[in-house]
């Protein structure tokens, strides 16, 4: 028994080790990729490539790339060779030539190249990561959510949710503990999808158990084990669906998922109609062909085939729930992001929070001091604040455009191959001191429409560009003026004892966000 066992573990023995050499030489002959292709590159380390371990982090993903693209900005380089495990990366710095792979040529670039998998995990299979001729249908689909019309007509709600805000601040702010406006702004920014996009009351502010604050907050916390997820999946995607690799947690999975059937079910159910994003996505559905299956006066009863639907043009409720679900996750955390970051600049330079009051004063003023959509786009300068927050913590560091076909980068002896990612990296662009002189000073005035006029249109893209820009981009700028409107037309900020200064960066998450977080007085004026 003894022997057997023992051969049986040197046999196990071999196969790992032989695994393990084949895994690394691989590894190397992927390394050597763009050396044979004569293109600028920095030099890998086994086995993560030119990033750093995401177990052991020392900086954020957004800064790990800025530092990346710096030393290819010292070098002169136009653009370069990258790796990210075995994912070979083609990083582009010129922006003309990041227009083109944006906008002139975007019908090469459509996908991005992100790791999703429909079959197991449905939620990861939204807008934001599907390609093709999917993402151009939805795309068509879903754009006319995003209209002005439909921006004013929602304005009330988020009105609300700005009422919401002021009383909380008004009557729970403890100045000698100090605030986490991230907290605040992220009740605030729930509130808003909740009832733009579900048409539901979260009521953050009230339930500190708010299991949309639960899931959201697991779902940008979701620690290192998910970073080397998310690595493995972009990096082995045929392996990872394979295995049945998923990157959402399946709690908060199925969570999403029973929120948007129960919710589309009371409608039909019960006929009603309310203006939002939710309303939107029932009328794509099928109503007819094996969507009511699902649908009894019993809610409590669902068929297996609940809204399951052969025709293309018409959603299925997990194409349904994916869509409620990145809006959630997109519009609540990079708009509470944006805020914190902003809050947090205009607590540090008083002179400017003083300049921004006395806009939101005059302007209010013509509209019987009402917060309302006419006069949000009256704040030109709160405007600018806004943009030099963007340009400085980019809630999204970097986008990415897979080569559908060969593609010859113009004026370039250089071929992006078919299936290669070209990278943006936004913030390492934003950051670029040859672009934005002094980049780590927060000064609005960059923003002025005569600076603006003098730079390159695509120095400043926080929510990409061409086709496949943020769909939501008016939708998350407008709450966020309705957030920093409410705070400062009747609070001035300062740092609390308990905010880290300088600010570092925390190094978990794709988002950026503030290492202890950020902390702050509310003065009542």
């Amino acid at each position: 028994m003894t022997l057997y066992f023992g051969s049986y573990m040197m046999d196990l023995l071999a196969l790992v080790t032989t695994l393990l050499a084949a895994t690394y030489v691989y590894i190397i002959w992927t390394f050597q990729y763009w050396k044979k292709r004569n293109v600028p590159y920095l030099d890998p380390v086994i086995p993560w490539g030119n990033f750093e371990n995401p177990m052991s982090r020392s900086v954020s993903l957004s800064e790990d790339i800025a530092r990346i693209c710096q030393k290819a900005i010292a070098k002169g380089w136009k653009y370069f060779g990258m790796y990210a495990l075995t994912q070979v990366n083609f990083v582009v710095l010129d922006l003309d030539l990041v227009k083109q792979i944006m906008t002139k040529d975007f019908q090469n670039f459509v996908d991005r190249g992100f790791y999703y998998n429909e079959k197991d995990d449905p939620l990861s299979a939204h807008l934001f990561s599907i390609g093709g001729n999917k993402w151009r249908r939805l795309r068509t689909k879903l754009s006319p959510t995003f209209t002005s019309g439909k921006m004013k007509s929602m304005f009330s709600t988020l009105a609300d949710c700005g009422l919401l805000l002021e009383k909380y601040i008004q009557n729970s702010v403890d100045n000698v503990k100090g605030n986490d406006i991230k907290e605040i702004v992220s009740k605030f920014s729930t509130d808003v999808i909740g009832s733009c996009a579900f048409g539901l009351q979260f009521n953050s502010f009230v339930d500190v158990e708010s299991p949309f604050r639960l899931h959201g907050r697991k779902l940008f916390d979701g620690g290192k084990i998910l970073d080397v997820k998310v690595a493995i999946g972009n990096a082995f995607p045929n392996f990872s669906k394979a295995v049945h690799l998923t990157t959402t947690p399946k709690d908060t999975s199925d969570f999403f998922r029973k929120v948007v059937e129960d919710t589309i079910t009371y409608r039909w159910n019960n006929n009603v109609t309310r203006n939002d994003f939710l309303q939107l996505l029932l009328e794509l559905m099928d109503k007819k062909s094996g969507a009511m299956n699902g649908i009894t006066d019993n809610v409590g009863y669902r068929n297996p085939n609940f809204f399951l639907t052969d025709d293309e043009n018409k959603l299925t409720m997990d194409e349904a729930a994916a869509q409620c679900f990145v809006f959630f996750v997109a519009g609540f955390e990079t708009s509470s992001t944006t805020m914190t970051f902003a809050l947090y600049q205009l607590a540090v330079n008083q002179d400017i929070q003083d300049k921004v009051r006395k806009e939101i004063k005059i302007v209010l003023a013509k509209h019987d001091n009402q917060i309302t959509y006419d006069s949000l786009n009256e704040l030109k300068y709160m405007k600018q604040v806004i943009d030099e927050t963007l340009r400085m913590y980019a809630p999204v560091p970097f986008v990415t455009r897979q080569a559908a076909e060969d593609y010859k980068l113009p004026g370039e002896d250089v071929i992006i191959e078919k299936g290669v990612v070209a990278v943006i990296p936004i913030q390492a662009i934003h950051m670029n001191e040859e672009i934005y002189p002094v980049p780590n000073k927060f000064d609005p005035d960059r923003f002025s429409e005569e600076n603006k006029a003098g730079r390159h249109p695509y120095a400043h893209i926080p929510f990409g560009e061409g086709p496949r820009i943020c769909i939501g981009e008016r939708f998350g700028i407008m709450q966020t003026k309705v957030g920093l409107t409410t705070v400062l037309r009747n609070f001035r900020v300062t740092l609390n004892k308990k905010t880290k200064y300088p600010l570092k960066l925390s190094t978990k998450g794709f988002i950026p966000s503030a290492d202890g977080g950020v902390w702050l007085n509310f003065e009542k004026i």
